[in-house]
């Protein structure tokens, strides 16, 4: 069906939580789904999935974990004995890791293939929209006019790059208080269709803040959650990958 980047230009937006939302929400479809974790130095991917075990190689290739649910998974966090420990490479070795994860693991029969992209622009994000084969790329971001900004630093790097854009989230869009069900903005109204509008994207979602899809998360059981909030954006993948 597709390789899709995942992609925000500014951290702490949640781009990690929406790549594993959409990977989940691909693999409900009954879709063989894949994350290629390119977060190389703020990997996160494993810990959502509930994945510790090291990665192993079999015959020169690199097996790739799998979630309970099946989801094809491999990050340079199931490579270290600590995972908390420091990634310390430069631009060389991280750009040459991602070619390894791409070339050097056996994928099986994968249909949709999310690769989590580090925040900014830099080599990394290069790497991945220039040497591999996207389909597009899935942008992720905030109500914050700040974040705004520096997402479309993302964006227009597509464009120069002829990279279509084929899906937009917004995160943290609202707050639903448990006790009344008020709704509440709090960073901010809503720019999801502006930034739409703006970039010519059909595709798009908001997520809102939960307690509960926090809660998941830091578990490790991401897969639990009844709605990801984002079966409007695969849907359209699978119609238009």
């Amino acid at each position: 069906m597709g390789v899709y980047g995942v992609i925000s230009g500014k951290g702490g937006v949640g781009k990690s939580l929406v790549t594993s939302l959409l990977a989940v929400e691909s693999n409900r479809r009954g879709l063989t789904t894949a994350v290629l974790d390119g977060d190389l130095t703020g990997p996160s991917i494993p810990k959502a999935f509930g994945l510790k075990d090291n990665l192993l190689g079999v015959d020169g290739l690199i097996e790739p974990a799998l979630t309970k649910t099946g989801i094809q998974v491999v990050s340079v966090n199931l490579m270290l004995d600590d995972p908390s420990q420091p990634v310390l490479w430069k631009g060389p070795l991280l750009s040459g890791a991602i070619d390894q994860f791409w070339k050097e693991t056996n994928w099986k029969n994968v249909d949709m293939t999310f690769i989590d992209m580090p925040p900014g622009t830099g080599d990394i994000a290069m790497k991945v929209m220039t040497d591999l084969p996207l389909d597009g790329l899935i942008l992720v971001t905030t109500p914050q006019d700040l974040v705004q900004m520096i997402m479309k630093k993302a964006a227009n790097m597509a464009i120069k790059l002829n990279i279509p854009i084929v899906g937009l989230v917004e995160n943290m869009s609202y707050y639903i208080c448990p006790n009344c069900n008020a709704k509440h903005e709090i960073f901010g109204p809503s720019q999801v269709e502006k930034v739409a509008e703006d970039f010519n994207i059909s595709n798009y979602a908001s997520l809102g803040m939960s307690e509960k899809v926090r809660e998941l998360v830091d578990k490790g059981q991401i897969e639990d959650i009844e709605e990801t909030g984002l079966a409007s954006i695969i849907d359209n993948l699978i119609i238009n990958g």
